[in-house]
């Protein structure tokens, strides 16, 4: 690392003897035969340097290391020897004034100095150019290097881990606990105390183990955290990695809009564009192309940021468009593993060339990352509503699970209504909840605007004065203060030595003591006048204090009255809103009741027609009554033979039958007429005696008209199951009349219950 400390520094010397001004030409080579004086002293100190670095063994290390694991030397150690060519010679000389001369440079030929960057930064001038490139040089945070070495990092095992596998190949990091891998380290856990919100992501390490590779562990920590700070890689390296996503939407975009077919044969095969582009944008592509290819592309990284990413890799993906859409997924992600690296091994021109013909629009981009931002936003909305929709559906099925433990196999009415009344209620809160929601986004609205309002700045900017104004007033009272000490001082010592003077007085002459005399008196008018000094001073320090408490109080009521009126807004805006509820809640409450006296009409009209039933089947009943009373006085009687028997049952049975349809029929009507909530009513009636029986007499004939015209003229609706036993001879008639009950039974249906009377 001694070496590697000295680059820099020793390079800065060396450029600091040239003392010339870049001029115009001074960007294009020259010819050796033009070197003035004070170049050809550079040209042989950078070359003494290097005879110095060639001597240095560990930085021979790491430079061969570089050359083993790249195939090809970055720039190799001796063309700084005494043998270059004139074309190093004149590269060499021209960045040793842009060094020099960096400021000058750096603002009035900002074009050419790109252009040679884009060209390359020779190797040994990388460390100092880079540094002013990103402005990294003087940091205060590298004094800081030291003490955060000592502290300890909760990153320490993950960056111990990762170590081993940064820069396997390299000569300077494959050794464990190596050099290389112990900086490496240094410089890792460094940053990861410095950025706790990053900590410590695997790809940077690559980019660290670059910048070690040309520069000591301390400035390679300041340079790095610039490249965090500045060229947008700490939000790629967050544990969100929202900007890789973001990159991730521009590349792709730019893929759909410049190389269509190729997009198209993407999307077919799934291929997304994280699976191969990712590591481009967090490892700079050091960890996918060579490492000489690799470093002149993060030369350009470090002048241009991350648009030189999005250009290569366009460059990349248009140079094998050809091969790419003739593979699946996984040909192409053979072919970027291990057919693209390969095609690069001749030099990075080419494809820094075609990098530079793509298009590409900042503009455009910006409106990309506008799009994105929508796009997440939207997509983060709808996670939260489906997060609440799930969680809404987890306690309903928490709350059916309870319900079914809970309920019986089969639900009774009264379960079905409080479950419905539930559904009701659970309605009405959504829609509150609904109308609760509107009414604090319109009160968010209203206040945003009201805040848009407020002027903000104004009261910021004007606070800001008055300090400005307090410290302006307090410095120049601490000023008055000094001033009046050293008066106050230089007149003690006066007084000291006017009490000195006057010592010996009572021994000198009168005119001496005349003298002395006027001294005193000048002495007072001295010490009076310091007096009335300080007096002014305090005097005007005292009005500095009190116009700085008027100038605040008149500030705080302003404030006051400010606050004031927007409390009165408020409140008449409030009060307009209770007005507007009470109005709302009386329309409620007439609803309400206009709603109650309806329903109780319905529940009276309900049971008056119930009533009018009730009293229907009463008559009826009566009715079957007389009607069997009828059978048994003709059966008593014998008025009919038994031809005349046969003949009347067979009328009693098609009288029976017409029962039966028109208490059918009254059925039906019941069933559409009787509302769910009545409460049905419950008759039995029993007629019974020794020798009473419904069945038909071979003597006596009642026609049925009687019963049919009661039925019409009652209107009520009837279900009658009669029980009526025919028969053909006497002896059936005798074992019918046996039976003890026979019954017609009136039956009144209900939801849920069966209800029945029974004659």
């Amino acid at each position: 690392m001694a070496s590697q400390v000295a680059t820099p520094t020793s390079l800065q010397t060396a450029t600091t003897s040239s003392s010339t001004s870049l001029s115009s030409p001074a960007l294009s080579p020259s010819s050796p035969a033009q070197l003035s004086p004070d170049d050809v002293e550079l040209l042989a100190k950078l070359e003494e340097q290097n005879r110095l670095l060639e001597t240095d063994s560990k930085s021979l290390r790491s430079m061969n290391g570089s050359r083993r694991n790249s195939g090809s030397s970055l720039v190799s150690s001796s063309s700084a020897s005494s043998n270059l060519s004139h074309l190093e010679e004149d590269s060499w000389i021209l960045w040793g004034r842009i060094v020099n001369e960096w400021e000058e440079v750096r603002k009035k030929k900002e074009k050419q100095l790109k252009d040679l960057v884009r060209k390359g930064v020779p190797h040994h001038f990388r460390a100092i150019v880079w540094q002013l490139l990103c402005n990294a040089q003087n940091m205060p945070i590298k004094d800081q290097y030291s003490e955060l070495l000592k502290m300890t990092s909760p990153c320490e095992k993950l960056i111990r881990r990762d170590i081993a596998r940064t820069y396997p190949e390299h000569e300077f990091f494959k050794e464990k606990d190596s050099l290389g891998q112990e900086v490496l380290f240094n410089v890792m856990k460094a940053y990861s105390l410095v950025d706790r919100e990053v900590g410590y992501c695997q790809g940077s390490a690559f980019i660290v183990g670059l910048l070690l590779m040309q520069m000591p562990e301390e400035e390679a920590f300041c340079v790095f955290v610039k490249l965090m700070q500045d060229y947008r890689l700490r939000e790629l390296f967050k544990p969100s990695m929202a900007e890789l996503g973001l990159c991730m939407y521009q590349f792709e975009c730019m893929i759909q809009e410049q190389l269509p077919e190729l997009h198209m044969h993407f999307q077919a095969q799934s291929f997304h564009t994280s699976m191969y582009a990712s590591s481009w944008f967090l490892t700079i592509f050091l960890t996918s192309f060579p490492l000489p290819v690799a470093t002149r592309i993060f030369d350009i990284f470090m002048c241009e940021g991350l648009e030189i990413v999005f250009r290569v890799g366009l460059a990349i993906l248009q140079m094998n468009q050809t091969e790419l859409v003739q593979l699946d997924m996984e040909g192409m992600l053979q072919h970027f593993q291990k057919v693209i690296p390969h095609q690069l091994d001749s030099g990075p021109d080419k494809v820094i060339q075609t990098a530079y013909q793509v298009k590409y629009n900042a503009k455009k981009m910006k409106k990309l990352e506008k799009e994105y931002t929508t796009i997440k936003t939207k997509e983060m909305e709808e996670q939260v509503e489906i997060k609440r929709l799930r969680t809404e559906n987890r306690l309903l099925k928490q709350r059916i699970d309870t319900l079914e433990k809970k309920a019986a196999p089969r639900y009774s009415e009264e379960s079905v209504l409080q479950l419905e009344r539930e559904l009701v209620q659970a309605r009405l809160k959504e829609a509150e909840s609904q109308c609760a929601l509107k009414e604090m986004q319109d009160k968010i609205l209203d206040m945003e605007k009201r805040n848009s309002s407020l002027p903000d700045d104004t009261n910021v900017a004007r606070l800001q004065d008055e300090l400005i104004g307090v410290k302006l007033r307090e410095a120049e009272a601490l000023t008055g203060l000094k001033e009046l000490r050293q008066q106050v001082r230089d007149l003690e010592d006066h007084w000291q030595r006017h009490l000195a003077r006057t010592a010996g007085r009572w021994k000198d002459s009168p005119r001496k003591n005349t003298l002395s005399e006027l001294q005193d008196e000048l002495m007072s008018v001295r010490l009076r006048e310091a007096e009335a000094q300080a007096e002014l001073r305090e005097t005007r320090q005292r009005m500095l204090e009190l116009e700085t408490q008027n100038q605040i109080h008149s500030n705080q009521l302003r404030r006051a009255e400010h606050d004031s009126r927007s409390l009165q807004e408020c409140v008449q805006t409030l009060t307009v809103q209770n007005k507007d509820l009470h109005v709302q809640l009386q329309e409620i409450k007439r609803r309400q009741a206009e709603i109650e006296c309806k329903s109780k009409e319905e529940v009276m009209a309900v049971r008056l027609r119930e009533a009018d039933n009730i009293a229907a089947m009463a008559e009826l009943q009566q009715q079957i009554s007389e009607l069997e009373i009828q059978k048994e006085e003709g059966k008593v009687q014998g008025q009919l033979n038994h031809t005349d028997s046969s003949q009347y049952i067979r009328d009693l049975r098609s009288q029976i039958a017409e029962l039966k349809h028109e208490i059918c029929c009254l059925k039906g009507q019941r069933s559409l007429v009787c509302p769910p909530n009545f409460d049905g009513i419950h008759i039995i009636n029993h007629y019974g005696g020794d020798d009473v029986s419904y069945q038909s007499s071979d003597e006596d004939g009642v026609k049925g008209p009687t019963l049919k015209e009661s039925q019409q003229r009652a209107g009520g609706r009837v279900r009658l199951r009669p029980n009526l036993g025919d028969t053909e001879s006497e002896d059936e008639e005798e074992e019918e009349d046996d039976d003890d009950e026979e019954a017609l039974r009136l039956s009144v249906p209900q939801s849920g219950s069966h209800k029945s009377t029974t004659v």
